[in-house]
């Protein structure tokens, strides 16, 4: 039996796992009005959780026989995963309620999820590994169509199900071949293998898979191809929460796996690992330019991210693991901030998506449209925005090791990419408002906007924390 001990490093994630299976019970047998308190309670458990793990800063411990790690790098990835998880979780409250579908198993599977992808990025097996990325996955795969009674929500949530299903496969077969050829699924024990020579050609052919499946579970190209649909097709908040934790979570676990148990293989994964960020960024930034509804335009946006992104991770470095987590960062901030103006976006009461319904908001609601501007220039990584330093970090960590041709072909990327957001910023100003959009907007989407535009706005001023704590994070995965 598990001794006491051994479960103290994953107090966060049980205390979430309780307080999931307390409000579900709650939630089924109460007869009042369940889904605000649950709602509550799940941001409660995400802020208790957060403590925990801010307590725990600049300490490492094992858990369950070795097969779960806690150090700065996992709790960086999980404080960023619980911030956007609890701060969509607050935006989508109205919007939710609403439109009907404000149910009590919102915040619950939101919380469940949350629980799989901070296992995930703790994971020290490939097994664990497997069992936090499918307890996110199939959370989310309802969550896509938690709006039933939407055609559109529905097809989504089956397409994401399906392709997903596939990845999983992908990712698992992959991992059967790593323990077939390397004889353990810990992840000290592949990297022992792969150390000492014994390793075989098949565990480079399983860790081809396992990356094609996480490459899915970040939008990268050319597993991106669920993106557009699902991200148009779930209902907004969840499009949201899809946007930001998840792919912080998968990406961090693109880290730990490459740059812990597979570092012995960098020349082998590095190659890899620049065809994908090349693809993403290449399809993320031209496939968005036709298109006409924001949460489509959002998620090829989603795909050339992870394709920056995954040029800090290409370059293999300690350098490069801090570029990606700033990057991350910055991400988080820039797509909550966005995805609060496409929650506040009504007319007559009913959503709309359109790129054109933002026409002439810079006259009708110019607070909003100051921020959406800054949103938009710092996601095109025009200076001194945000946007900006994430893309400069990224690429000064690929020239650093040579990866020069891929840090260049980013910058034109991002000189492509810049159209479309900049097309955004001339539709509010420039164009004639056709119908304005309703001046209602709740507090939680405005203090969210606020506080996202104002960090996107000054991280000039003051990036030494965000840095330096993510220098500290890369130190702690780069040592282990």
């Amino acid at each position: 039996m598990t001794d006491l001990p051994s479960m103290l490093p994953a107090l966060p994630e049980i205390v979430l796992a309780l307080v999931a299976m307390g409000l579900l019970m709650y939630g089924v047998f109460s007869k009042t009005d369940r889904a605000d308190l649950c709602t509550h309670g799940a941001v409660a458990a995400m802020v208790a959780a957060a403590v925990l793990e801010v307590l725990g800063i600049g300490t490492a411990a094992e858990g369950f026989f070795g097969q779960f790690v806690v150090n700065d790098f996992t709790r960086f990835a999980k404080l960023l995963i619980l911030v956007a998880a609890a701060v969509t979780l607050v935006m989508g409250r109205r919007w939710l309620a609403t439109e009907g579908v404000q149910r009590f198993e919102f915040p619950v599977l939101m919380t469940l999820s949350v629980v799989g992808m901070m296992l995930m990025v703790s994971a020290n097996d490939l097994i664990g590994m497997y069992l936090g990325l499918e307890l996110q996955s199939l959370a989310l795969y309802v969550l896509a169509t938690i709006q039933r009674d939407n055609v559109r929500a529905t097809e989504a949530g089956l397409k994401y199900f399906v392709l997903g299903a596939l990845a999983s496969g992908l990712l698992l077969y992959g991992a059967s071949l790593v323990y077939g050829f390397a004889g353990t699924t810990s992840f000290p024990g592949i990297q022992e293998a792969i150390a000492s020579g014994n390793a075989h050609l098949g565990v480079v052919v399983g860790l081809v898979f396992v990356m094609a499946g996480l490459s899915f579970k970040v939008s990268a190209a050319p597993f991106h191809m669920w993106t557009p649909d699902v991200y148009e097709g779930a209902p907004t908040p969840v499009t949201a929460l899809f946007a930001v934790a998840p792919k912080v979570a998968a990406l961090c676990l693109f880290l730990r796996l490459l740059m812990d148990p597979f570092v012995g293989l960098v020349a082998d994964w590095q190659q890899v690992v620049s065809v994908i960020a090349l693809l993403s960024m290449i399809v993320g930034s031209f496939g968005a330019i036709a298109q006409d509804n924001i949460k489509r335009l959002m998620a090829y946006s989603s795909i050339g991210h992870m394709g920056f992104a995954l040029v800090g991770l290409a370059a293999g470095t300690a350098d490069g693991v801090r570029g990606v987590l700033v990057y991350l960062v910055i991400y988080l901030f820039m797509n909550v901030g966005t995805f609060a103006i496409i929650l506040a976006m009504r007319q007559q009461g009913r959503p709309v998506e359109g790129i054109k319904d933002l026409a002439g908001l810079g006259r009708t609601r110019p607070l909003v449209a100051v921020a959406m501007g800054i949103f938009m220039f710092s996601m095109a990584g025009i200076p001194p925005l945000a946007g900006f330093f994430a893309k400069f970090y990224v690429f000064m960590a690929a020239v650093e090791v040579g990866l020069i041709w891929l840090a260049i072909l980013g910058v034109l990327a991002s000189v492509v990419s810049a159209f479309y957001y900049l097309r955004i910023v001339k539709v509010m100003y420039f164009d004639e408002p056709l119908e304005g959009l309703d001046p209602v907007c709740s507090p939680a989407l405005r203090i969210t906007m606020g506080v996202a535009a104002a960090v996107v706005l000054f991280f000039c001023v003051a990036p030494g924390w965000v840095v330096g704590t993510a220098e500290t994070a890369a130190a702690a995965l780069v040592a282990g």
